[in-house]
């Protein structure tokens, strides 16, 4: 295994940031913490890019703009996004602004401990498409998985579908099986990498 980065936790939650340092040294990481982003952006010139662990919905800078300005910044941070209040246009934009996750509030800490650890052990580069991932989708799931990695919610892509709700998380259930993806985050990931 690699060697374990250093974490940079940003989250307006003190309850939040202390329950999450604890389980994260518990687990060998050394971590600093941040109330917010703008903390973290003070320090970040000095920081050696590792892992960042920050909130969405916070004052001042978001963790979605966090995420932005590093990109442009040219700053190669691993990112975790974590919201008390997400839905799926935001897991998109978050990932396409360069997370890695996005894991929804509550969570157990050893969810969080998985998927970092499954960040800290991949290759950088993105994960290349899977052969023949699109072409194994019905039309109808192609069209579903076009969609939800657009960042439209289940409501709006049944309006747009003339489907009922339940029928798309029906469909997205049975794209979750054909790709092998353990998440919605998994699932955009893959659909950016085919080029959707």
């Amino acid at each position: 295994m690699p060697e374990r980065p250093e974490i940079d936790l940003v989250d307006d939650d003190a309850g939040v940031r202390r329950a999450l340092s604890y389980a994260l040294r518990a687990a060998g990481y050394v971590v600093r913490a941040y109330g917010a982003a703008e903390d973290f952006l003070a320090e970040e010139p000095d920081l050696t890019p590792g892992v960042l662990i920050t909130d969405v919905r916070m004052p001042g800078v978001s963790g979605i703009e966090l995420l932005r300005r590093l990109r442009r910044m040219g700053r190669p941070w691993k990112a975790i996004v974590i919201s008390g209040h997400g839905d799926i246009p935001m897991a998109v934009e978050a990932m396409r602004e360069g997370a890695s996750e996005f894991i929804e509030k509550p969570f157990e800490p050893d969810e969080l401990l998985r998927r970092l650890d499954a960040i800290v052990e991949a290759a950088p580069a993105p994960p290349p498409a899977r052969p023949g991932l699109l072409v194994r989708l019905t039309p109808r799931e192609r069209e579903v998985l076009e969609r939800v990695a657009s960042g439209q919610t289940t409501k709006a892509v049944a309006l747009e579908l003339g489907i009922s709700p339940r029928t798309v998380e029906v469909h997205r259930a049975g794209l979750m099986r054909k790709t092998g993806a353990r998440n919605l985050s998994e699932l955009v990931r893959m659909a950016m990498a085919a080029g959707l």
